[in-house]
């Protein structure tokens, strides 16, 4: 097998999107997981290799990238929801409540504000 160039980890970054949106998040991992494992510093592959993971219903897969990047941008207010939503989908409202809190407090979004149980300002 080639191997990889800027260009093709790019192409296959937009690939494994594609999948994602097309619904096929194992498809997606299969692009992902060669990419994490050349480059493990790319916060965005790793969120992305994240959201696939909770699409495939990997939710201690998807915890533990979430969490990585949460420890890296810490002001990522998505990747505090996302982590949220898969600790919620296991089954731990409580611990999920603290990351939702976090997101809406960095980002005030309505959905981020409704998960944390936070009313929108009038």
């Amino acid at each position: 097998m080639p191997e990889a160039t800027p260009e093709t980890n790019v192409i296959a970054f937009r690939a494994a999107e594609q999948l994602l949106a097309a619904k096929d998040p194992r498809g997606a991992l299969k692009l992902l997981d060669p990419l994490v494992t050349a480059h493990p510093e790319n916060t965005a592959a790793r969120l992305l290799r994240a959201r696939a993971f909770f699409s495939s219903a990997q939710l201690r897969s998807a915890e533990l990238e979430f969490q990585l990047v949460v420890e890296r941008e810490p002001d990522n207010a998505y990747a505090h929801f996302a982590l949220g939503r898969t600790l919620e989908r296991a089954g731990r409202d409580d611990e999920a409540l603290r990351y939702f809190r976090l997101a809406a407090a960095l980002d005030p979004r309505p959905d981020f504000l409704a998960a944390a149980r936070f009313e929108p300002p009038r």
